[in-house]
């Protein structure tokens, strides 16, 4: 292929992931399976390319920057608070799904060796907390809930393909388990090593950078800086990119402009947003080829469909058999413990998100030619990724019908509010401490005014009947904007003003809208 036509095929490719997306997003159905029949569809096509990577492009070019993208966007506090229940799910899991489904394989698939089935139990393990969120849509669920889905999303990945190369060693040669849990080890602790170093250096750099394009191109590179160095020392990059984005994320207000933040959040958000829903449309596009690799070498059209479906079984069972046993153990354990205990509605929530998603398509290549039965292996991680979507389609009717708790967004807001006084009560203590004699009273007096009045706004709520001051602030604040920019675009229009002068204005406005956007109750959930 020539490279316009590659060029031209990977607009088209972006193009209809962004349609989509956009369209399911609208009528409220599920991208994720939209993409993948649309995919699915294509792959039948004539003339549509049949699309292949290979599986370092795959292991270091993908993976790298979907790993920090949810990385950075994850709350190490809430990590911190639901540690337990996250290790759980992320290293106990994923150690349990392997070992079942590995010996399952074994047992079901006529061919395949211990080493491959635990292969394929690690490429099966991770899940995709991105798929849930774009199959529940606007059902809300619990903080503590979503929490555990991505935190145990964000680490499995690490804990799986730690899993994977121990597999995939024993496959190539013959390795003892004292070497496996010794490679195991020295996986995690380089990975680890590696992770924090980098994100130590790479704090003090961005640090002392004052411009927010610097300091995004460095964010840019931030996952391979990682993943890279703990891979050539044998240790899991994977591990190494996830603990740099969660350090980053959390030392993000410390050292960061705001203007840099802003642009580093959306960046990574259209970053992810790309990988993460172009993968789905790439399982489709590859049904073809891999149906076709199935026909060729697989067992049959019946015993494939057996195996199939006995896999999948096997792989949706024995989440719901650890999450229920884990469930137990909480119950049945000291006090500290049954007091963090699961409800079974949540449980059961937890249970049927076990949605797998990229991670899982992008490990399946990296098995190696000499795995046994290698096609039907990528087959089936193809089934179980449209099998956990399919099987998660009834999750927001489940969630309403377990009547788990939505999280109280009233409460949130006030939370939100007070803690916006605090800030702008210390930002009036500081105004005391730094004015001057020479500043204009009318300057200072504005300055404290506007600080001031959501304080007030709080103290002397508005009757029952009446809309909230704040809400009130913002509705009538977001009209001005609207005006102010209209304005603006006026004037650029009547070429009154350097554009130079019109990109600074609109871009204050945009600020300030951002921010009262944030302090809106709709924001909340967002």
């Amino acid at each position: 292929m020539d490279p316009v036509t590659a060029i031209a095929w990977i607009v088209a490719f972006v193009v209809v992931t962004v349609a989509v997306t956009g369209l399911t997003g609208r009528i409220g159905w599920s991208a994720p399976v939209a993409l993948v029949l649309v995919g699915a569809v294509a792959s039948f096509v004539p003339g549509v390319p049949r699309i292949t990577l290979e599986p370092d492009l795959i292991l270091y070019g993908l993976l790298p920057p979907l790993l920090f993208a949810a990385a950075i966007r994850t709350s190490l506090i809430d990590v911190r608070a639901r540690n337990d229940s996250i290790l759980l799910m992320s290293v106990a899991l994923v150690a349990f799904t392997v070992f079942v489904v590995g010996f399952a394989a074994a047992w079901i698939i006529p061919g395949v060796t211990i080493a491959a089935g635990l292969a394929f139990g690690a490429v099966v393990a991770p899940t995709d907390a991105v798929a849930v969120t774009a199959v529940t849509g606007r059902v809300p669920l619990p903080r503590r809930v979503v929490t555990i889905l991505e935190g145990e999303s964000l680490l499995n990945d690490a804990t799986a393909l730690v899993a994977l190369n121990a597999a995939i060693a024993a496959i190539m040669s013959f390795v003892t388990p004292i070497e496996v849990a010794g490679d195991f080890a020295l996986a995690v602790l380089v990975g680890a090593a590696v992770g924090l170093a980098v994100a130590f250096v790479l704090t003090e750099i961005r640090r002392r950078l004052h411009s927010a394009v610097l300091d995004t191109s460095l964010s840019l590179v931030t996952p391979f800086i990682a993943f890279l160095p703990a891979q050539i020392l044998h240790g899991s990059g994977a591990l190494a990119v996830v603990i740099a984005g969660l350090y980053l994320g959390y030392r993000s207000p410390v050292i960061l402009s705001a203007e840099a933040r802003v642009a580093e959040r959306l960046n990574w958000k259209t970053v992810q947003f790309l990988l993460e829903n172009a993968v789905f449309l790439f399982i489709g596009l590859n049904l073809a080829g891999v149906l076709e690799g199935v026909v060729k070498t697989g067992p049959g059209l019946w015993p494939t469909i057996g195996i199939s479906v006995a896999m999948l079984a096997v792989v949706i069972a024995s989440r719901f058999a650890w999450v229920f046993l884990t469930m137990l153990l909480y119950r049945i354990g000291p006090a500290r413990v049954r007091e963090r205990a699961w409800s079974s509605a949540a449980s059961t929530v937890v249970a049927s998100a076990g949605i797998r998603g990229v991670v899982t398509l992008a490990a399946v290549f990296l098995l190696p030619d000499r795995t046994p039965e290698r096609e039907l292996l990528q087959f089936l991680a193809f089934v179980v990724v449209l099998g956990t979507l399919l099987q998660a389609l009834p999750l927001p009717r489940l969630i309403r019908r377990v009547h788990l708790p939505a999280p109280n967004l009233a409460q949130e807001w006030t939370e939100r509010q007070m803690l916006t006084v605090e800030a702008k009560t210390a930002g009036v203590t500081r105004l005391d401490e730094i004015v001057t004699d020479d500043d204009e009273e009318r300057i200072v007096n504005q300055l404290r005014s506007s600080s001031s009045w959501l304080a007030e706004a709080l103290e002397h709520p508005a009757p029952p009947d009446h809309e909230p001051a704040s809400s009130a602030f913002n509705r009538l604040r977001n009209g001005m904007i609207e005006a102010e920019r209209e304005a603006v675009l006026l004037a650029r229009h009547e070429g009154r003003y350097q554009e130079a002068a019109v990109q600074a204005v609109l871009a204050a406005i945009d600020a300030e809208e951002t921010a009262l956007r944030a302090r809106h109750p709709k924001a909340i959930g967002e």
